[in-house]
């Protein structure tokens, strides 16, 4: 299946010569993902990559007692499962869709093959890997340095990204999981945050009207 301007659109893909980006896309295949829809679990052999091409996929651990951590959150244009390419280790979290998706999948044949042949294009992966390493450093630290009432203020913003009004695309219970803390926690936060007159919510629709003292709080 051809797709070769979604895989260059990708940060592992977006400098490949046109004819290498068709080899690729041939051997590609879409998945459509209802919510809830569980792409991989953790621990599973890896065998492909991913490409988000609409809705959101969340990346997510589980403890023993089925609490549930959400790591990252995966929106069209971002890549995952690439850690597979470099050791045979299981996944390290699940994957799962949030809202109906699509992604690209990628069998790891093919891209190793194209890494034997062009190593120099392996520095993207190892670029990637170090990024996803600066988020996780951050993330711990957030766990170590702020609050649940801070943690939550900043995934707010993240989630809102430039816009004021946004509708928050995931639940409470996974909202929770991304913040590292109960949802009844969250709400907490979330309450005090209405009442400071830092946002105004109806449901799943918020409006941030106070943006400077809820950057303040997430710092």
């Amino acid at each position: 299946m051809a797709d070769s301007p979604l895989l260059a659109s990708t940060e592992l893909f977006h400098d490949l010569s046109p004819e290498l980006l068709h080899e690729l896309s041939d051997h590609t295949s879409r998945l459509d993902l209802h919510r809830g829809d569980v792409i991989f679990e953790e621990g599973a052999a890896p065998t492909h990559l991913y490409i988000v091409e609409e809705g959101r996929i969340a990346i997510a651990n589980r403890s023993f007692d089925g609490r549930e951590s959400v790591v990252a959150l995966m929106e069209p244009g971002d890549l995952f499962g690439e850690m597979g390419l470099l050791d045979d280790m299981g996944r390290s979290a699940e994957a799962r869709a949030l809202e109906r998706s699509t992604v690209l999948s990628l069998p790891y044949g093919p891209v190793q093959a194209l890494y034997e042949a062009h190593p120099k294009q392996l520095w993207r992966v190892v670029g990637m890997l170090a990024r996803r390493l600066r988020a996780m450093d951050q993330a711990l630290a957030d766990s170590v340095f702020l609050d649940v009432t801070g943690r939550t203020a900043k995934r707010l913003l993240e989630l809102a990204g430039e816009d004021d009004e946004f509708t928050l695309p995931i639940t409470q219970e996974e909202l929770a999981g991304m913040v590292g803390a109960s949802r009844e926690r969250v709400n907490k936060a979330i309450a005090s945050f209405i009442k400071l007159g830092w946002i105004d919510q109806v449901d799943r629709r918020y409006v941030i009207t106070n943006r400077e003292q809820l950057t303040i709080r997430a710092h």
